[in-house]
C-alpha cells in the first residue's frame, strides 16, 4: 500500500524530473484520477485524454506542492478534478442555430447506432460473465468505478502483486473472448 509519505516523496523527486518517481506516482494514482476525471466528464475517451493532461500537469507543477500534512492525493484529485471541468466547460453548447428547426439533425443516436451499442454492451456483459465473479467484480471496479489495485487487494483480501495478476490474465481473457 502506497502511503502519504510515499507519495509526497515521489512528488517531491518529480519536481526534480525523477522520471523513476514519475512513472511510481502514475501507477500508484492513476486508477484513482481516472475515476475522477470519468466521473466529471462521463466520457470515456476524454476522460483518458484528460488524464494524460493531469499528469503532464503534476510533472511541470510538482514544485508547487507544498508539505502541509494534509493528503497529497486530495492535491492530484483536485489538479484531475479542475482539469476536468475544463473540458466540460469547453465542450460546445448544444444550442440551436437561429433559422429553421426543422433542418437541424437529430442530436439523439439514430437506432442503428443505439443497436450496435446495446450489441457491444452484450458482448463485454457476456464476456465478463465468463469470467470468475470475483476476478469480473475486481474489473468493473478498477475501469468503471475507479478504485485502486490496493483498494481491491484489501477488499478481496490478496496481496496487491496477486491483484495485478488477476487484472492482468482477466483483461486478456476479455480481450480474447472479444475477439471471438
Amino acid at each position: 500500500m502506497t502511503s502519504i509519505t510515499d507519495i509526497e516523496a515521489m512528488i517531491a523527486r518529480v519536481a526534480l524530473r525523477d522520471r523513476a518517481a514519475f512513472a511510481a506516482l502514475y501507477d500508484a494514482t492513476s486508477a484513482k484520477l481516472f475515476g475522477v476525471c470519468l466521473r466529471v466528464l462521463n466520457n470515456r475517451s476524454e476522460a483518458e485524454d484528460t488524464l494524460q493532461e493531469v499528469y503532464l500537469r503534476i510533472w511541470a507543477k510538482a514544485d508547487t506542492y507544498a508539505v502541509t500534512g494534509h493528503s497529497p492525493m486530495t492535491w492530484l484529485i483536485t489538479v484531475a478534478r479542475n482539469l476536468a471541468i475544463d473540458r466540460l466547460r469547453k465542450r460546445k453548447p448544444e444550442t440551436a442555430p437561429p433559422g429553421d428547426m426543422d433542418e437541424l439533425p437529430a442530436s439523439a443516436p439514430g437506432p442503428e447506432a443505439v443497436a450496435m451499442e446495446r450489441s457491444e454492451r452484450a458482448r463485454i456483459a457476456a464476456c465478463l460473465e465468463e469470467l470468475d465473479e470475483g476476478k469480473a467484480d475486481a474489473v468493473r471496479s478498477v475501469y468503471l468505478d475507479g478504485l485502486t489495485y490496493q483498494d481491491l487487494a484489501t477488499r478481496h483480501d490478496v496481496p496487491l502483486n496477486t491483484m495485478r495478476t488477476w487484472l492482468r490474465r482477466s483483461l486478456i481473457k476479455l480481450r480474447e473472448c472479444l475477439t471471438r
